[in-house]
């Protein structure tokens, strides 16, 4: 039987500013198959990363979610109070936002950034995170993860 690992069911979003409502996302519909991998594509302002930002639990007043459900491995996280949905990020679900230098720290080594996330979600030593992210590195294409690990984000393409 195939499960869908993620649905999103007509997403609306909107901002709520004083100058009026600006719908940012209308009627989304998304299904991941488990197993698979999706791209949303489209237009610069077309929605994608409130969307994502919408998935994620991570938008932000003046915006807010106006309609839709979404559901991860049936779980609808439009219902799951905060603390749970926080424990859903960076170990079911996941976000690489568009300007990735400004996500990572600049004066901390991005092994030390990813094993701090490992750390966080696995509940493990840290020995066994930084054994955990060189596979990562590794997996992901990084050459060299060993000399990578300790490297500052701005030496990284």
């Amino acid at each position: 039987m195939n499960r869908n690992t993620l649905e999103v069911r007509h997403l609306s979003a909107a901002f709520f500013t004083d100058r009026g409502t600006v719908k940012a996302v209308e009627d989304v519909c998304l299904t991941v198959p488990e197993g698979s991998i999706a791209g949303v594509v489209g237009e610069s302002g077309c929605g994608k990363s409130v969307t994502a930002r919408c998935i994620m639990g991570l938008i932000r007043a003046p915006g807010r979610i106006t309609g839709g459900e979404i559901l991860l491995a049936g779980w609808d996280l439009l219902r799951l109070p905060e603390k749970e949905r926080c424990a859903l990020r960076g170990s079911e679900l996941s976000m690489i936002f568009q300007e990735p230098m400004t996500s990572l720290n600049p004066v901390t080594r991005v092994g030390k950034q990813v094993e701090e996330t490992v750390r966080l979600h696995e509940r493990v030593s840290g020995k066994e995170a930084r054994r955990r992210v060189l596979e990562m590195l590794e997996a992901v294409g990084i050459s060299e993860a060993e000399k990578r690990y300790d490297c500052y984000p701005h030496q990284l393409s």
